[in-house]
């Protein structure tokens, strides 16, 4: 897997300051789309341990309050293979810090479906996610004045209390992961 970039002080994708990660390659081809570069799986530089390793030491600091994982698009089968280990590592070290994720992909009809690649992947990458912002960007319910996405169509899911109830609850930001 390639990645686009790493912010290292990002305010704009979830609550606090955050690590955000943008992985290469996506096959939805929204229109509009903030980050089109991304598109390409071969955009970028190869995801490699070291720079796993500069990621992880950047979240080390006490006001970084996640990680965010973006792109691209983090559930393409070709990028949950990669992303995983990457996943199971930040959530070892930092089980206190929160993990947030976009995904143009539907949390219900595709992520719950088995429908992206091998569902044990993606079962345990939604096992460790804490926020999901899913749905593709629609350019006519591009809204400027919503928090954490880009247009209307778009839900910031807890994933967590989601698979616990099995049943869709959105992410309440009074609770602030």
């Amino acid at each position: 897997m390639n990645y686009a970039t790493i912010k290292k002080v990002d305010v704009a994708n979830g609550p606090g300051v955050r690590v955000s990660l943008f992985v290469s390659g996506c096959t939805h081809h929204c229109k509009g789309c903030f980050n089109p570069e991304t598109w390409d799986f071969a955009y970028g530089e190869p995801f490699t341990s070291e720079v796993e390793d500069e990621v992880l030491e950047a979240l080390q600091p006490n006001y970084i309050k996640g990680l965010t994982i973006l792109g691209g698009e983090p559930f393409e089968p070709a990028n949950q293979l990669a992303l995983l280990p990457f996943i199971r590592r930040y959530r070892e070290l930092f089980p206190q810090k929160s993990l947030w994720c976009y995904s143009g992909y539907n949390f219900e009809t595709d992520m719950l479906t088995g429908n992206l690649g091998p569902w044990e992947v993606t079962q345990e990458m939604l096992s460790y996610i804490d926020v999901l912002v899913d749905g593709e960007f629609v350019m006519a319910k591009k809204d400027l004045n919503l928090r954490f996405r880009g247009s209307s169509n778009q839900r910031i899911i807890d994933v967590q209390e989601s698979l616990a109830t099995d049943q869709l609850v959105l992410w309440d930001e009074s609770s602030c992961l």
